[in-house]
């Protein structure tokens, strides 16, 4: 195999991302260094999947050199441009790209890229499920978890892949790849979030708007609501080359129907196992199949049997009398308070970790409507009981997960529900959401256990 040059790949991470280029540049003949500020025992399960890949390892800290002597750099999403080591590779010269980057450069099939603050994870997930209901051919990746550049031999021009993108993998990328590569996007709202790395929602926003940029010319965007209006103030000169559609315009989910620009996709009715929150999610993606091809009578059928995924407001049933939701996903007060409004009932609410720089007064207001009572954890926990009780809300702290869901278990009475929204950032006590997700399960189903 002829070689193609030395590349160093900056964070392997334990969700794909690292993983998937490493392994891919490895297979393209690169000679290719893996470095992570992590330790070979947190990263084992990364490791074991680039088993028998000739791949240099440097964990648990960064050489310099590796940054500056090599022909390429390959930097994770989470890690800021400013980063020393990526600024040192750009004053020695070395060129830098993504795993998303390496991916659109090289796809043979037509990409559909969703992103937005809150929804992207599902609108992807629905769109893909329903592609495939309709007999269309796709495949999903992305920031949903799965690289997909191991599956680029088997890929063929008649596919979809189907790619949630984050604010991190949109910054710069329109920079980094010489086409626009993306033949549909789907935006599905702009919110506030990650100002700790943009700095402002302005900045935030705009790294969404990049989306805009990698389309196709005339390429289609579907919106969600006030999409359009934000687009228009910030990047007008990228929707001038682009189709944009908003939801309030051309599409509904309002009386008994999905409606896109007058034809009906569906009826309501057949969402109603999945949270009334994803109807503008579930909107989105079948508009976006209808545009891909899918007849509308397919899509109509396969409503019923989409599936959600898990920590995204997921019913977990009654346990030890009272109904628990797992909205794990949470890490901002937005979404916690579109959780708060979707369920009905008395309500005992489960929140804290690391605050992130975002204002949390909507958020009190709709605890003090919605919630009998607030059981916090993590490092925010002090900062936000002051603010509840301020507005009356009756809350009490607690040590970490595990004690949180003892105590709501205790102060929420049979019949009522308890909802799992943390609404802040999980890097206090955990690597990601998902690790504290797993722990609220861990301690939820404990009782589930002692229920038998």
């Amino acid at each position: 195999m002829t070689t193609k040059g030395r590349v160093t790949v900056h964070g392997l991470g334990r969700f794909g991302g690292g993983v998937g280029a490493a392994r891919f540049l490895a297979r393209e003949g690169w000679q290719v260094t893996v470095t992570d500020l992590q330790s070979e025992l947190a990263l084992q399960d990364s490791l074991a999947a680039l088993e028998g890949a000739d791949i240099r390892f440097v964990l648990g800290g960064h050489q310099l050199k590796d940054f500056t002597d090599t022909d390429l750099v390959i930097a994770n999403p989470a890690v800021s441009p400013k980063n020393e080591h990526l600024l040192a590779a750009r004053e020695a010269g070395v060129a830098i790209a993504t795993e998303i980057g390496l991916f659109l450069e090289r796809c043979p099939a037509k990409v559909v890229a969703i992103t937005g603050t809150q929804g992207k994870s599902s609108t992807a997930h629905f769109l893909y499920q329903l592609l495939i209901a309709s007999g269309l051919p796709a495949r999903l990746g992305g920031n949903i978890g799965r690289s997909l550049l191991d599956e680029l031999d088997s890929m063929s021009e008649q596919e979809t892949c189907v790619l949630e993108l984050s604010s991190y993998q949109l910054e710069g990328l329109s920079n980094e790849i010489k086409e626009t590569p993306i033949s549909m996007g789907v935006l599905t709202n702009l919110q506030e979030d990650h100002l700790e790395r943009h700095g402002n929602a302005e900045a935030y926003h705009l790294a969404k708007l990049e989306l805009a940029s990698l389309l196709e010319l005339d390429a289609t965007m579907l919106a969600g609501e006030g999409v359009t209006l934000r687009a228009r103030e910030l990047a007008p000169s990228a929707l001038e080359r682009i189709c944009l559609h908003e939801c309030d315009a051309s599409t509904q989910a309002t009386g008994d129907s999905f409606t896109f620009m007058g034809e009906v996709l569906g009826s309501t009715a057949d969402a109603a196992h999945l949270p009334e929150f994803q109807r503008a999610n579930l909107l989105l993606a079948l508009s976006a199949a209808r545009l891909l091809g899918a007849e509308s009578s397919d899509l109509s059928a396969a409503i019923p049997g989409l599936t959600g995924l898990e920590h995204r407001l997921e019913d977990l049933g009654l346990i030890a009398g009272r109904r628990v939701f797992d909205n794990g996903v949470s890490t901002t007060p937005d979404s916690t308070r579109s959780a708060l409004a979707s369920l009905k009932g008395p309500l005992t609410l489960i929140a804290g970790g690391q605050a992130k720089a975002l204002p949390i007064e909507e958020l009190v207001l709709a605890i003090s409507e919605r919630a009998v009572q607030v059981v916090l954890f993590g490092a925010c926990a002090e900062e936000w009981a002051r603010a509840l009780r301020a507005s009356d809300v009756m809350c009490e702290i607690t040590g970490n997960v595990p004690e949180a869901v003892d105590r709501a278990l205790s102060l929420c009475k049979d019949g009522e529900t308890i909802l799992f929204s943390p609404a802040a950032a999980s890097f206090d006590a955990y690597p990601n959401f998902r690790e504290r997700a797993a722990e609220f399960l861990s301690a939820i189903h404990r009782h589930s256990r002692n229920d038998k």
